[in-house]
């Protein structure tokens, strides 16, 4: 039969029948699910897994009961991985009949040079800093930027470098193709505008903003200490509700594309944006919960973050930090972990140990400075650890959720 197989369930358990799909090793990473306008979903699948499939089983442990089907989709659409993958075999095509024009040979190495992650913004596409590197592409000459855009199917084309050390974390970024460097971006629903010659965005973060938009905060006033162009004080607003947050920020073309971005997303009623140093904040004693989402460290921030929370009922830190791992073992070495016998100690297990011997000592410096500054003992008390990204071996991005409330 023509087509590819899918299996086809009611909109309302399309995402438990994919993770089972996926869990059994059936689901076709290839393509994306398909809406149906009767209210239906198409999941596609590895045609050869299609006679090790039971669709009894699926009804009763995914689908409630409900009806489920295997049909053939014609053409289903390719997911985002497929279409990646097939631009970059278009712009390897292209570069290469580019360079046999220009009397260059195509080789290995030039794949590696251009296969690097690179980000798109709407019809502006961002290269990354280790993109076209070898000197053979500037022996092309100016046919070589609008050769790159078409193919990558972008009207306008940039390339990032190094971040300025200049406290605001200012990309270095050049124009290529095209003159506006404004971007929109859509993460969970929430739009974002802002200047890619000035200011960051970390596609990278995306974990952390979604858990962020998952709290109920409905009730709550929330202090962002490192507001940018609105990454979390965004999900803060829109998804969970804030009742008010105060935005703070010292980057003015940050805090210009932050007063866009709650215009934008009609949020900017419940939002008071504090430009300049924090820690010169003149607010205290008003905070239920406080974001501290600088990296590699937010340490600054912690006396201000302390003076912020309600004194009478305290509330919860978000402490963004980078932990390294100092390489104190080699991979495999036997040491005794936690007063027991010899174990293995693998790089995940002991990424996670150090997560812990920061938070704690994260906590106990906190539960200090919240004695310090109010005059009596409190207690701070390890929610959650949430690991973010990671950015080389043993050095994590991680949030430590900390609960402070006073005695």
């Amino acid at each position: 039969m023509d087509g590819t197989p899918c299996v086809r369930v009611l909109q309302r358990h399309a995402q438990q029948c994919r993770k089972y799909l996926q869990a059994q090793g059936f689901l076709d990473l290839r393509f994306c699910m398909q809406k149906h306008s009767n209210g239906t979903v198409s999941l596609p699948i590895i045609p050869s897994c299609l006679p090790r499939l039971d669709l009894e089983s699926l009804q009763n442990k995914v689908a409630c009961g409900g009806r489920c089907e295997v049909v053939r989709i014609k053409a289903p659409q390719l997911s985002k991985r497929e279409r990646r993958i097939s631009s970059s075999d278009k712009l390897v095509i292209v570069l290469q009949d580019l360079l046999e024009s220009h009397g260059e040979r195509w080789t290995e190495d030039l794949r590696e040079d251009i296969h690097h992650s690179y980000q798109r913004h709407g019809d502006l596409v961002l290269l990354g800093e280790n993109m076209f590197s070898l000197p053979v592409w500037i022996k092309i000459g100016p046919d070589l930027w609008p050769t790159v855009a078409q193919a990558l199917g972008a009207e306008r084309l940039a390339k990032i470098g190094r971040i300025y050390k200049d406290g605001f974390r200012t990309p270095v970024v050049t124009m290529l193709v095209g003159n506006d460097s404004w971007v929109s971006h859509v993460d969970n629903k929430i739009r974002y505008e802002f200047d890619v010659i000035r200011c960051m965005f970390s596609a990278g973060n995306i974990t952390e903003k979604l858990r962020v938009a998952s709290f109920n905060c409905a009730t709550e006033t929330v202090v962002d200490l490192y507001a940018g162009i609105g990454y979390f004080t965004l999900p803060y607003l829109v998804h969970a509700r804030a009742s008010h947050v105060h935005a703070c920020e010292w980057n003015p073309d940050a805090v210009k594309a932050l007063q866009r971005n709650l215009d934008i997303n009609g949020v900017s009623h419940r939002c008071t944006v504090h430009y300049g140093d924090n820690r010169q904040l003149p607010l205290c004693d008003l905070a239920d919960r406080v974001n501290l989402g600088l990296i590699p460290s937010s340490e600054d921030g912690w006396p201000v973050a302390c003076r912020l929370l309600r004194k009478t009922t305290g509330g919860v830190l978000h402490v963004h930090q980078n932990v390294t791992l100092p390489p104190l073992h080699p991979v495999g070495e036997k040491v005794e972990v936690n007063g027991g016998g010899p174990d293995q100690v693998s790089p995940k297990r002991s990424d996670r140990e150090a997560w812990s011997v920061w938070a704690q000592g994260t906590a106990v410096r906190i539960a200090s400075l919240l004695q310090d500054i109010n005059g009596g003992p409190w207690t701070t008390d390890i929610k959650h650890i949430e690991h973010v990204k990671s950015y080389a071996p043993h050095i994590h991005h991680v949030v430590l959720d900390l609960e402070c409330r006073p005695l």
